[in-house]
């Protein structure tokens, strides 16, 4: 690639420079770029932007970079995306809390990916993080368990461990789901890093660049950077409080032909609800009227009301691909998380699971099994389900009283969503206000991390744990009076 190249190559476009010796990765370049040139009013609302192809061409990167810029750029909520006709500017105002980042082409104060939402180091509040404070869950019996698998025997320091991970650990995973949802054999479970990890391997094993991947819109927000990461095309679903738009998924299936879907299907991230047993069956039905893989992110269960749907029980894992994880339950340090699929599909996984690392740590995954075979663990997971049905309703009043409206009633779980249907600003979208509240000393998730679509309002997916916090509040009610 040349030093340096106009980011849109057409007569009467304004020319922009792009190069690898430049300010920033190529993607806050080219973001930087058609940001000033909208905030400068070079760019008109209705302009189509280039395809990614043509993009890519003119300026001599990958389709991956351009792909990445366009997508930041629809969060930012300067572009909109039109299926089937490509990218347009979506708005003229840039505001101007995001102005300055933007030309100087350096990160966003926060997205999807900030550390802090995920390391539990930072002295924000941390309202929008996926983990909850360490005295939720059992500590006792979790430093025990981490005390007891350091016992490992000296034999075992001399391998890699099982590349399927800890026998043991799978052997009692695999009893307990037989006895709970459905039939499965240790051999089809295989240990991963967690879920996420557990996500890549599928994609790597099932996808190649190019293929379309069906997510829940909004849905889980490393899910869909990684869906991206990989070169695949996500195409999202609705799902509201009432559940997946199952109409909207047959249309999109009879036009994309999708390699996999991805759904949550009890407590769903970030609405907190549930698939109904009918819904869970017309899904696995058109799952195989349009042959594709349904991969079920069960991390939630344990957290849910006993009997709900499970698409991996009423399918016996032949098209479903159930994903487990104990970050909810025990803790997130640990990183043990489980795929269990049939016996055709593991040993192909599980190729991949050696390509990209190996095995798994059989330290953490001892720790894992000392605990969720100890005898308080049970109380444990009873005592922080009622903490959370408590934090919930404590944190769903408290929103509704600085003005907020709940996307919806979630079914239990971790999470509350809520905002607003008129925005307090003009110029804000969920992004500015949550780099606002950084300042603040509060850490937040707003619906775009989440949503493939436009939001139609702004809202924010609350951790119940944090919502209630009266440094939070009153950021909320600041916000209300500008």
């Amino acid at each position: 690639m040349e030093e340096a190249s106009s980011v849109i190559d057409q007569s009467g476009w304004p020319v922009v420079p792009i190069g690898r010796r430049n300010k920033g990765s190529l993607v806050e370049q080219i973001v930087a770029a058609i940001s000033g040139m909208v905030a400068r009013k070079e760019l008109r609302v209705g302009t189509k932007m280039p395809s990614v192809r043509q993009f890519a061409k003119c300026n001599g990167v990958s389709t991956f970079t351009v792909v990445e810029a366009y997508d930041r750029l629809v969060t930012l909520g300067l572009l909109s995306s039109r299926r089937g006709s490509g990218y347009f500017v979506a708005r003229q105002d840039l505001p101007a809390t995001l102005l300055p980042a933007a030309l100087q082409a350096t990160p966003s104060a926060i997205d999807a990916l900030t550390a802090d939402l995920y390391s539990g180091m930072s002295e924000a509040l941390p309202v929008g993080a996926g983990w909850l404070p360490p005295e939720w869950y059992g500590e006792d019996t979790i430093l025990d368990a981490v005390r007891q698998a350091m016992r490992i025997p000296a034999a075992r320091l001399r391998g890699y461990g099982h590349p399927l991970g800890f026998p043991t650990l799978r052997q009692h995973m695999a009893a307990t789901l037989s006895d709970e949802l459905y039939p499965v054999e240790a051999e089809q479970i295989l240990l991963t890093h967690g879920a996420t990890h557990a996500f890549d391997l599928i994609l790597r094993t099932l996808t190649r660049p190019g293929d379309t991947v069906f997510v829940e819109d909004p849905g889980y927000s490393n899910l869909l950077s990684l869906i991206r990461h990989h070169g695949c095309i996500a195409v999202g679903i609705p799902r509201g409080e009432h559940g997946l738009d199952l109409d909207a998924l047959t249309r999109e299936a009879a036009l994309a032909q999708p390699k996999l879907m991805f759904v949550n299907t009890v407590l769903q991230n970030p609405l907190g609800t549930s698939l109904t047993v009918a819904q869970a069956h017309r899904l696995l039905a058109l799952a195989e009227q349009f042959d594709f893989w349904l991969v079920e992110d069960d991390i939630y269960r344990e957290l849910a009301p006993r009997g709900e749907a499970s698409l991996a029980a009423m399918d016996g894992l032949r098209r479903v691909i159930r994903v487990g994880s104990f970050s909810k339950t025990l803790s997130p340090v640990l990183r043990v998380g489980s795929i269990s699929a049939s016996t055709s599909l593991v040993p192909e996984l599980l190729r991949v699971k050696m390509l990209a690392g190996l095995t798994t740590s059989e330290i953490n995954e001892r720790a894992v099994y000392h605990a969720i075979t100890a005898r308080p663990y049970r109380r444990m997971v009873d005592k922080l389900v009622t903490q959370l049905d408590a934090g919930r309703e404590r944190a769903m009043a408290s929103l509704r009283e600085v003005g907020m409206t709940l996307l919806a009633r979630p079914r239990g779980g971790m999470f509350v969503s809520a905002g607003w249907h008129d925005a307090p600003s003009a110029a804000w979208n969920g992004k500015v206000i949550a780099d606002l509240a950084l300042k603040h000393g509060i850490l937040l998730s707003p619906c775009d991390f989440f949503m493939l679509r436009a939001p139609e309002a702004i809202w924010f997916r609350f951790n119940v744990a944090y919502a209630d916090h009266p440094q939070l509040l009153n950021f909320l009610r600041l916000v209300c009076r500008q």
